[in-house]
Order: structure tokens, then C-alpha cells, then sequence
């Protein structure tokens, strides 16, 4: 019991450096924002310099570095139906190294030189049982998509997932010794027929086997290549098998012969309240998001050039979104029990008819009410892949031609706290194909701040890569109202990528402020440039495929060097 509170507490100590360090970047942003909004970007000379000689080296070598080299959120491919996912970076393969090792230590630590084997298997069966029921707290939060720690530390829910894959991991082990260490007593005591007899008769046996054998089962399809090829048959076995798991803890907690059950019986009452409570809160906002008296959420779903979807969801309600946000998505038709997360890319709230022209001279000077909200629409760009969005596509194909079709639809969201680049003088987005989602939402907030003096951007560059240039018809719709925001060319500036254009006129540039270029871009040599001419503090996002995040994670570390503020953020979906 002293290692299960020296662990939680290890815990404990790790959130609250996370939530100080969250407390100070709060403060010093707002300091940044309040200071540099009224600024005009070559007066920012103060924010655009490092207050603290040793943070270029700190998210050089620690925060923003892979763990061996450059790869990162690249996947790791075994073939071409199957991988290995991803790498931790070196701060969480820290924190990882360091759960693991206090683990093994709290699990050894035994009285070694008892001579009689038989009860030294007795008190690792006990450690690591006790073990394994701790991890699953912190388990099964991080396994949350409405983990509230994800708002109060503003750490992303592909990093708790991280943390709840290896957390499983651990707790899977524990078990499994703590299952091997009672196994090797009772074959001494009554041979394989006194195991077998205990597992059928006895239900404190038994319901602790049935919960190892599933724990046991989760370990193998959750290994990378299987989880990768089947996830949507693992993901929905993976959530059967982890609450048989739960009520066989539970049993067998409670029917030991320890007065009262075990003193395990609360943890796991927590955790499975705890799971309860997370799919209640999904619950909730589903029906709250998606039904009012106006009527049911409908989606109109357009198929792309490129095998894509624009989908533009009208919810019943006002739902509050801010930028860098994303939503779980559930289509009538189409899997309807499977939901995804897609970024969301355009949203515009819907009012009252308010604008109705007055109907006398007294009117005129009347002061109107503020408008009412009834609702709000929603835009995402969802590539087809495989599975789900393989069958949302094809389903759109169905529509006649120039045509898109229209279902019932469920939002759930919106989640995550979306990273703030108010306070930033200068921002460098990076989007890769459908990775213009998570940017477009940043530019218009970002401009429409510009023009009301409630930011200190004052330059921002988008850099988009596509296959191909009829993939720009993606994000047709939102960029024309961006590029007619006022102001927007003192500020934007877009540069495209086609890296296979089918002739040399797909990549002709007709203005200064938006440029068509052949072929990949060389992000170290123009993320330098931005540097070289950088306003204020610079904050460095990217969203696309791993390879793209990656590269522009390196940049990112490479210029360093030159003794400025360059903050980087990637938006990420690892499985």
C-alpha cells in the first residue's frame, strides 16, 4: 500500500509541474498579447527575443525531439496493408521509462532472502496485483475523449492515448505475473487438477482467470500491425473485453475471503464510475449537440476531386467553437455505430431574422436587441481511406452528377481546447492535403482579430501541399471568403505546393500574396527565411501526414539556434 501511494503520487507531482507550467504559459501569453496587440510587427522586437537563454536548447533536445534522430509521427511500415505506428517523442518516452522503472522496482522490491519460494511467489502475487489495479486508474481517464485533464494541462488527446496504450500495457504484465506467481503455488499444493478445480468451482478463482484471459487477449490485438489492419473490429472488441475485465476485477475483489473484499473494491468501483461517467458525458452531448425543437442535425455530404468529402453539418443548436477544434462524426447509413475525430475546418452560426428592413421613422433609432443564436454550421474535409470514410465517399459518388446528397447526422464535440496563437506576432501553418482543415479555422480568427486589434499577429504564412491541383477545390469555398477578408493582404501570405502537376499553367502564380510552386517545398531553407524576417514571437503549426510533421518538427528544432521565440504545435491522430 506504501508503493500504490508513492505511485499515485508520482502521478500527482508529474500533473502538477504540467499544470504550473500551463499557469505560467497562460500568464506569459496574456503579458505577450495585452503588450504586442497595439504593436505594429517591427516594434515587437522585445517578444521576438528569448527571455530565457537555456528554452532554445530545452525545446531543442528535450520537448520538441523525436527519440532517436528525426522520425516521429511518421508510421513505420511493415508493407503496404500493414505498420508499426508511431514513436514517442523523447519527453514522453521519459515519463514512460520512468512509470515502467518505478513499476519494476515497486514489484521487486521483496524479501529476497526468504528461503521458501512458495511465499515469496505469494508476495509478487499480491504486489502485482495491486499494481496492475492502480494502473488502470489513470487507464482508463486517459482513455477519455472528455478527460478534463485535457482543457486544465492543455495536453492533447493523442498524447493521453499514448500514455493509456503503454499504461495497458504495463497493467496487462502485472496481471499476468500476478496470475503465473498464484498458478506456481497452487500446482505445488494440488497439481494441475487443483488449478483447473479452482478456475470451475471457485468464483473468486475463476472470475479473476476469465479477467486475465481477457486482459491477455487485449495485449494481442492491440499489438501495432493488428490494431493498424483491423482497427474498427479491434476498437469495438477492445471495449467488450476491457469491461468483462472490469467485472471480473470486481468479483473477484469482492468474493475474497478477506472481510469486506479486498481493499482493491474501491479502485475499481472508481474505475468502472469513472467509465460510466465519460460514456454518459458522450451521451449527453450527442443528444444535446444534435436534437432541439427545430428539429434534428442533417449533413450534406459533397464528393470531391482527389476521393474526398466536404461535409457541412446544420445542427439544431448554437454550439461555441473555437480554432483548432475537431468533432466525432457519426452518419446515418454509413457505420452508423462507428464515430471518428475530423478537425474542424469552417463553422458559421446561424441567427434570428433580425434584418427585417424598419417599417417607420421611430424604428430607425431604436436600439435592436442582441441577435439570438439558433444554430450553427459545421464543415469538415474528410479524405477517403479505408473502412468508414471508404464508404462515406462512395456513398457521396451516389448523388448525380454536380449533385451532393443529404442524411442524418450526429456532431459530437467540439473537442480539445485549441492552441491560442493571439499572442504570436508571426505564424507559419503547415497543412499537408486534408491537414487545411485544422489551418483554415487559425486564418480567418487570425485576420478578422487583425482588423479588430484583438491580436498581435501581424504575418502569417500558409503553406499548403497537395498531390495535385484540383485538390484545391477542397478548400474552394473557405479560401474565397478568406481572401476577401479586409485587410488580408497586409497580413496573409499562401504559398502552394503541387508536387505532381499534370502541366506548367496549373502552376501559374496570379498574385504576390498567393504563390503556385512545382513539387515539394524545402522546409528547413523557407521556415529560415520566416525567421529571417520574423515579427514578434513566431509560433509553428502543421497538420498532415507524419512524414510533413516530422519534417517540419526538424526545422523547427534547426532554427533554434538563432536565439528567437519559435514555438512549435502539431495536430495529430495517431491510432
Amino acid at each position: 500500500m506504501l508503493f500504490t501511494e508513492l505511485l499515485w503520487w508520482s502521478l500527482g507531482i508529474v500533473g502538477l509541474v504540467m499544470l504550473l507550467a500551463r499557469i505560467v504559459g497562460l500568464a506569459w501569453a496574456q503579458l505577450r498579447l495585452v503588450s504586442a496587440m497595439s504593436l505594429p510587427g517591427e516594434k515587437q522586437e522585445f517578444w521576438k527575443r528569448t527571455q530565457w537563454s537555456k528554452m532554445p536548447g530545452l525545446k531543442r533536445d528535450l520537448l520538441y525531439a523525436p527519440l532517436w534522430r528525426k522520425r516521429h509521427n511518421r508510421e513505420i511500415r511493415l508493407s503496404s496493408a500493414a505498420n508499426m505506428g508511431t514513436l514517442p517523442s523523447r519527453l514522453h518516452s521519459l515519463l514512460l521509462f520512468g512509470y515502467l522503472a518505478s513499476n519494476l522496482a515497486y514489484l521487486f522490491v521483496l524479501d529476497w532472502k526468504n528461503e521458501n519460494k512458495y511465499a515469496l511467489c505469494a508476495e509478487i502475487r499480491g504486489r502485482s496485483g495491486t499494481l496492475s489495479v492502480v494502473s488502470m486508474v489513470p487507464l482508463i481517464i486517459f482513455a477519455g475523449r472528455n478527460n478534463p485533464l485535457i482543457n486544465l494541462l492543455n495536453v492533447s488527446f493523442d498524447t493521453y492515448n499514448l500514455l493509456h496504450r503503454w499504461m495497458g500495457r504495463i497493467s496487462i504484465i502485472e496481471v499476468i505475473i500476478h496470475f503465473i506467481a498464484w498458478a506456481i503455488v497452487q500446482v505445488a499444493d494440488g497439481g494441475w487438477e487443483g488449478v483447473q478445480r479452482k478456475i470451475l468451482n471457485d468464483r473468486f478463482i475463476g472470475s479473476g482467470t476469465v479477467g486475465v484471459a481477457a486482459m491477455t487477449l487485449i495485449l494481442f490485438l492491440a499489438f501495432s500491425p493488428v490494431r493498424h489492419a483491423f482497427y474498427e473490429t479491434f476498437l469495438n472488441t477492445h471495449i467488450i473485453l476491457a469491461l468483462i475485465a472490469f467485472i471480473c476485477t470486481w468479483i473477484h475483489c469482492v468474493t475474497a475471503t478477506v472481510p469486506g473484499g479486498l481493499p482493491q473494491t474501491s479502485w475499481i468501483m472508481a474505475i468502472v464510475f469513472l467509465w460510466l461517467a465519460e460514456r454518459t458525458a458522450r451521451m449527453f452531448r450527442l443528444a444535446y449537440a444534435n436534437w432541439s425543437a427545430r428539429g434534428f442535425t442533417e449533413a450534406i455530404v459533397e464528393a470531391l476531386p482527389g476521393e474526398a468529402c466536404r461535409v457541412t453539418m446544420h445542427l439544431p443548436r448554437f454550439v461555441n467553437i473555437r480554432p483548432g477544434q475537431h468533432a466525432y462524426l457519426r452518419f446515418a447509413g454509413v457505420n452508423f455505430w462507428e464515430n471518428h475525430p475530423f478537425s474542424i475546418a469552417w463553422y458559421q452560426h446561424r441567427y434570428r431574422d433580425d434584418d427585417v428592413l424598419p417599417t417607420s421613422e421611430k424604428e430607425k433609432g431604436r436600439l435592436r436587441p442582441p441577435r439570438e443564436a439558433v444554430g450553427t454550421t459545421v464543415s469538415f474535409i474528410i479524405g477517403a481511406h479505408s473502412g468508414f470514410t471508404r464508404k462515406l465517399y462512395d456513398k457521396a459518388l451516389q448523388a448525380p452528377q454536380g449533385r451532393a446528397i443529404s442524411m442524418r447526422a450526429a456532431f459530437e464535440g467540439p473537442y480539445a481546447l485549441g492552441f491560442s496563437m493571439d499572442s504570436y506576432g508571426h505564424c507559419v501553418l503547415f497543412a499537408g492535403a486534408t491537414g487545411i482543415t485544422h489551418q483554415i479555422s487559425y486564418l480567418r480568427h487570425l485576420i478578422d482579430g487583425y482588423n479588430a486589434g484583438t491580436v498581435a499577429t501581424r504575418r502569417i504564412t500558409l503553406v499548403w501541399i497537395v498531390r495535385d491541383y484540383e485538390l484545391l477545390e477542397w478548400a474552394r469555398p473557405y479560401m474565397d471568403h478568406i481572401l476577401k477578408l479586409p485587410n488580408r493582404r497586409d497580413v496573409l501570405q499562401i504559398r502552394l505546393f503541387i508536387t505532381r502537376p499534370r502541366t506548367p499553367s496549373q502552376v501559374v502564380s496570379s498574385s504576390t500574396t498567393v504563390q503556385m510552386f512545382p513539387g515539394r517545398p524545402n522546409i528547413p531553407m523557407l521556415l529560415a527565411k520566416e525567421v529571417g524576417e520574423q515579427m514578434g514571437a513566431m509560433c509553428v503549426s502543421v497538420c498532415g501526414p507524419g512524414g510533413l510533421a516530422d519534417d517540419v518538427r526538424d526545422a523547427v528544432r534547426k532554427v533554434q539556434a538563432h536565439g528567437t521565440v519559435v514555438d512549435f504545435v502539431e495536430e495529430s491522430f495517431t491510432w
